[in-house]
């Protein structure tokens, strides 16, 4: 492909993400699966753009003087004030040529030249942060005075951890064969499970993972796992299980010994689930689709306590600790879409009690950073549930996990990228009266 008919593709993707309400991702996914044409280097050319002019989508909005501009121009705005083209160079680009993007017009030449003279350090701190407003001021309320630096870090690239699975290989035998053949690895900081991998590369061809030998992880996602502090024989519940990356880990832990029941509203993801367990050599969980009125889960639940030593609630919410991973991600989020899961959280929250047993754990997972769906929640929670008490994770944590836990907040645990290098999580660990 030419630089003139990438730019092109760039244009038509970023377009899509801005009329459609759906991720990225998905757009991107769907676009390259009709265009086999496309070559390796093409597709990733216009992929990292679309996620580069997608992280610095309010930056460059403002450096052009613009609200919401198109795709044709974020990416023409993106090659001045991002790639340090030269409007000349632009404008050749923008040629009308066969497969290129339409030449510019006089007022869109105008506002390149806006964006080419623009300093960012300059921009409105919501445009500086790439960070709406209202959300902004959530930050602030979750961290104070360092919530600059906290919305700053989530604008960056996260890294590639893998779990290794424990049931089929140790981390030792695994970071050697990978190093074996040729990729940067090595053991992640906070997980004795983790393996971090240097430089970009994609594995869901590798042979190690279609044999189960490992799991693509956030070493955050790990940690909450591994804070549920599921035991081999244990009664174990992973109440909104999705695709099953937390019940993957937990099956590991208990070293395939136990009940294990990964449960979700969707049918799709426990069907992947499925897919990921028998890969890995699971054969101690089972798959429950969560329906209304379920005279199963009515079996496993009681006021006075229920049938699970732990439970774990990783619960539906805003997303915002991934942000790195899903950039576009802020700017579809709305009030309505956080009061809508607050609810949720408290019902899943309600829900997860009446299943864990007295002496038991309900171990409430998120990977938000907001107040709202983090300490509010447990708060409200606690308030109207006395059999429950929140232990102190740093004491989980010198219980199953070597070192010490970083990021306390009072008696929870707040991850994210500037404080642990992962992924935004909040755990908080709490305990049924016996």
């Amino acid at each position: 492909m030419t630089p003139a008919a990438r730019l092109q593709s760039t244009i038509e993707l970023l377009d899509t993400i801005l009329e459609e309400d759906r991720p990225a991702d998905a757009v991107l996914a769907q676009y390259f699966k009709g265009r086999r044409f496309f070559g390796s280097k093409d597709r990733r050319a216009v992929q990292d753009q679309v996620w580069q002019i997608i992280r610095h989508r309010a930056r460059l909005n403002w450096a052009m003087g613009a609200e919401n501009a198109s795709g044709k121009m974020l990416v023409a705005a993106a090659l001045v004030a991002l790639d340090k083209r030269s409007l000349d160079s632009v404008a050749g680009h923008f040629s009308g040529a066969k497969n290129g993007p339409e030449p510019l017009a006089a007022n869109e030449k105008r506002m390149v030249e806006k964006a080419a003279a623009r300093n960012f350090a300059d921009a409105p701190r919501a445009a500086r942060l790439e960070c709406p407003d209202w959300v902004l001021e959530k930050f602030d309320a979750s961290f104070g005075d360092k919530a600059d630096e906290e919305v700053a870090a989530l604008s960056g690239e996260a890294a590639l951890d893998l779990r290794v699975n424990t049931l089929k290989t140790t981390r030792d035998e695994l970071i050697a064969q990978l190093a074996g053949e040729g990729l940067k690895v090595s053991p992640s900081p906070l997980s004795p499970f983790g393996i971090r991998v240097g430089g970009r590369t994609t594995l869901g061809n590798h042979l190690g993972f279609k044999d189960g030998l490992f799991e693509v992880q956030d070493e955050g996602s790990q940690l909450c796992a591994l804070l549920t502090d599921a035991k081999p024989g244990m009664s174990v519940m992973d109440l909104c299980a999705g695709a099953g990356g937390k019940t993957l880990a937990l099956a590991m832990q208990m070293n395939n010994k136990g009940r294990l029941v990964a449960s979700d509203l969707s049918v799709t993801r426990l069907e992947r689930s499925k897919l990921r367990l028998r890969r890995a050599g699971v054969h101690n969980a089972t798959l429950r689709v969560l329906e209304e009125h379920d005279k199963w889960m009515k079996r496993q639940t009681s006021a006075q306590g229920g049938a699970f030593d732990r439970v774990l609630v990783d619960a539906p919410c805003t997303g915002t600790g991934a942000w790195r991973r899903n950039p576009d991600a802020r700017w579809r989020l709305t009030p309505e879409n956080l009061e809508n899961l607050t609810a949720t959280q408290d019902a899943v929250l309600d829900q997860g009690a009446q299943l864990t047993r007295p002496g038991g754990r309900l171990v409430y997972v998120t990977c938000s950073l907001l107040l709202d769906e983090n300490e509010q929640r447990i708060e409200k929670f606690l308030a109207g549930n006395g059999a429950f008490k929140p232990l102190d994770a740093t004491k989980v944590w010198s219980e199953v996990l070597p070192g010490a836990a970083p990021a306390a907040d009072g008696p929870y645990l707040k991850f994210s990228p500037v404080r642990t290098d992962t992924d935004g999580f909040f755990i908080a660990i709490l305990e049924r009266s016996a």
